[in-house]
């Protein structure tokens, strides 16, 4: 088959590009595969086969030239080019002589021609190299490849680490670890699309790998996320096998006896760390009449640390339980007598959650560390506030929700350095400075995509980001570029000591939120400084969080309706100083009476929830998390997350989800539950 399209010819003909960037060595193959594909679809296969012909005459040093041409034989085939399948097959083996889907497709073809010896030659060729693989070195080397991606991940080796992690999935696609790893690397470096083809990860798998923090940042699912949740609680951190060795202590009566209550809040993060500057103030106000405060410490060790020493301050109990297993931790909480005990990691790194499925407190609550639902069988209530989880939302979270008036504590007394020149901060004096300053895991395509919509209609802005590693940072300029947005308009702010952070963050005009999973922290530290936030509210905890923020700042007219609002309003406010003045003016004059920075009326209610629950402890109403068809909602979510539909309102959202559970019902009746299934869902 020979190629008669002049490349250079016809400006702008998509196929004619896209051969040339085969030809120059500028098409990766995830793309090449995803263009093959989509010509294939549009019935362009010729085309097809031209485009993986010319990749892998000019591609031939890549380290998986393999794969192509084990596509380009798959290709040939279904144009009954069957010599040419068989070449690029046997090209296949020679470069990978253990790559077996190659010697399984020959062997097929082969037996379809009739030559049934050949074709079991085939076949035998590959069970005879792959004799020596068995279940322990599958094993082995599948470890050894998780700690190879693991290790070089902590080395900030991305690029090599993932590749590591990579080789560990595709050789066990049923196994989550490597694939959850490989996900949240893609999100970090801003590789779009985050999943990309495999032969051996079907897309069901790529999404049952994701974790609830990884969904939460690639679509607003929160049904999807409570069955995540669930399914890490029962699989990952499961049942304590000696669960027999603890006996749970009964509930303490406090209520009208004077008796302080004894509250326990366990993290690995009360230190220098967005947990500990939020909790901080709280802990120092708590009415140490009312309450008791524990603090259970499960992180890394920190002796230098000035915020965790004001902690160990301002709580009357101090306990490091880094040491600790898991049974004899909750021995010391249960010896401890807490009657509160408060999870402030959820499922987050060095989270110590097995510690809670012993039940050491009559009650436990999930507080500040997490954002969504635990759904596990333990954690019994869920502090919140009303925007984050308004009461039409709470089928959404296993916990019964209780609720204070903005769901982020904030440190008034954090240290903050003199505000610098914009020059000083790589900025330019005369532009208008859009930022965010979140992970880059929280930056997606079609939120980039809007960004540079923002930047185009908007001459002379400039966009400011937190620096992530060099790759990223020229992968987000090079992508700038391709929106027509000149790469130099996109400014990185590199590390800096968090109050030299905050001291530069007053020098941005307009904070741009991300889309699923907005800002938390980072949005109120931007408002601290007097940065009015730009955001978009979704269904889910973190696609809410910074709305709770905006509206508690007082500025309630920067949560916009949806991405588009979210790109008028951005634009406009660029275009009109007058009213973005009034709206700093507004943060500036409520800053110290605004619900966001009213600590002392939060540690009031905090208190006041405390007591509630121990209340319903003492009468026997404690709430029982329903965990009904988690299993379900798990199975639907990894179907329609894969739509990757961005926002949607939340009518639709749920139609779909009853949709495919009316399906279900139909092939097997389910059982009734509290959210989108009740008893007469099906009549």
């Amino acid at each position: 088959m020979t190629a008669n399209f002049p490349l250079d010819a016809v400006p702008g003909n998509p196929l004619l590009e896209l051969m040339a960037r085969a030809r120059n060595q500028q098409l990766a193959l995830a793309d090449l595969f995803q263009s093959a594909e989509n010509l294939s679809a549009a019935g362009h296969r010729p085309a097809a086969a031209e485009i993986y012909k010319l990749w892998i005459a000019f591609n031939d040093k890549n380290p998986l030239l393999h794969l192509a041409y084990f596509n380009y034989a798959v290709t040939l085939s279904s144009l009954g080019d069957t010599a040419g399948a068989m070449h690029a097959l046997r090209a296949a083996i020679r470069i990978e002589p253990q790559f077996g889907q190659a010697y399984i497709n020959l062997g097929r073809t082969l037996e379809d021609c009739g030559l049934i010896g050949p074709a079991v030659e085939q076949w035998q060729a590959y069970a005879d190299a792959t004799a020596d693989v068995t279940p322990d070195r599958i094993t082995h080397r599948l470890l050894s490849l998780q700690h190879i991606g693991r290790v070089l991940e902590g080395a900030d080796r991305l690029e090599e680490a993932e590749a590591a992690l990579w080789q560990a999935m595709e050789l066990a696609p049923t196994r989550p670890e490597a694939a959850q790893h490989w996900i949240s690397l893609r999100m970090r470096q801003c590789k779009w699309p985050v999943l990309q083809p495999s032969l051996y990860v079907t897309p069901k798998q790529f999404m049952e790998a994701m974790s609830a923090m990884s969904i939460a940042c690639y679509a607003d699912d929160p049904l999807f996320q409570m069955a995540k949740a669930y399914r890490y609680a029962r699989t990952t951190v499961g049942r304590p096998a000696d669960l027999a060795a603890f006996s749970p202590k009964p509930v303490r009566r406090k209520t009208g006896t004077g008796k302080r209550l004894r509250v326990g809040y366990l993290s690995s993060d009360l230190r220098q760390h967005a947990v500990g500057f939020a909790l901080s103030e709280v802990l120092e106000l708590h009415d140490k009449a009312s309450v008791e405060i524990y603090a259970y410490y499960c992180g890394d060790p920190a002796p230098l640390d000035p915020t965790q020493a004001r902690i160990q301050r301002a709580v009357d109990h101090w306990r490091d339980i880094a040491k600790l297993n898991d049974l004899d931790a909750a021995r010391m909480i249960a010896d401890d007598e807490i009657d509160v005990l408060i999870d402030v990691n959820g499922y987050t790194k060095h989270a110590r959650t097995a510690i809670f499925a012993y039940r050491p407190a009559p009650a436990i609550v999930n507080f500040c560390g997490y954002p969504g639902t635990m759904a596990s069988p333990y954690h019994q209530y869920m502090i919140a506030d009303e925007r984050i989880v308004p009461p039409e939302n709470e089928l959404y979270y296993t916990e019964k929700v209780l609720r204070i008036p903005c769901n982020q504590p904030v440190d008034r007394a954090r240290l903050v350095n003199p505000r610098p020149t914009r020059a000083e901060a790589g900025l330019p004096d005369d532009a208008f400075v859009f930022a965010s300053f979140n992970g880059m895991q929280k930056i997606t395509a079609p939120c980039f995509a809007r960004w540079m919509t923002i930047l185009e209609a908007t001459p002379g802005s400039v966009l400011w980001l937190l620096a992530g590693d060099d790759v990223a940072n020229e992968r987000l300029r090079s992508r700038a570029a391709e929106s027509g947005i000149a790469p130099d308009r996109i400014i990185f702010a590199g590390k800096a000591q968090n109050p030299d952070h905050l001291a530069r963050i007053g020098l941005a005009d307009l904070f741009l939120d991300t889309f699923p999973y907005g800002a938390h922290s980072t949005a109120a530290d931007a408002i601290t400084q007097g940065l009015p936030v730009l955001t978009a509210a979704g269904k889910s905890f973190a696609a809410r969080f910074c709305a709770s923020i905006v509206a508690a700042a007082g500025i309630p007219e920067l949560i916009c309706d949806g991405p588009d609002d979210y790109v008028r309003t951005a634009i406009a406010l660029a275009q009109d100083p007058a009213r973005l003045s009034g709206i700093r003016r507004s943060l500036e004059e409520q800053r110290e009476t605004c619900a966001l920075r009213d600590i002392p009326a939060l540690a009031r209610r905090l208190e006041a929830i405390f007591w509630q629950i121990q209340g319903e402890a003492e009468r026997g109403e404690t709430p029982i998390p329903d965990l009904r068809n988690l299993d379900i909602y798990h199975e639907i979510g990894t179907q329609l997350a894969a739509a990757e539909i961005e926002f949607e309102d939340d009518a639709s959202y749920r139609a779909r989800y009853r949709a495919e559970l009316a399906a279900l019902d139909a092939y097997a009746p389910l059982q009734p539950d509290a959210r989108l299934w009740p008893a007469n869902a099906a009549t």
